[in-house]
């Protein structure tokens, strides 16, 4: 079993050998835990022991994060494609 020697820090995204996809999202030095966010949204608490133990590796963040959510892509009701950086989608733009 390979050892995982990385240092776990908030907002890192990793994957396990057998394909699931999580992100820190919170850490624990008193108690020595880390939380960890799965991409179906899961929420899971484990400890520094079980991290080292840990066949992973690190990975860039999603570009969908709607696994998290557990929505398709046309229940948001706008168009996410941006074409420019100075673009918005303002919701009071509906109302009547």
């Amino acid at each position: 079993m390979k050892a995982n020697a990385r240092q776990p820090n908030i907002g890192d995204w990793f994957q396990s050998i057998n394909g699931d996809r999580f992100e820190i999202v919170a850490r624990d030095d008193e108690e020595a835990t880390l939380e960890i966010q799965h991409f179906d949204g899961a929420i899971e608490e484990i400890d520094f022991d079980t991290w080292t133990e840990m066949e992973i590796d690190a990975i860039e963040p999603p570009e969908d994060w709607s696994g998290s959510f557990d929505i398709e892509r046309e229940d948001y009701g706008v168009d996410l494609e941006l074409t420019a950086p100075n673009d918005h989608i303002n919701p009071l733009d509906d109302i009547e």
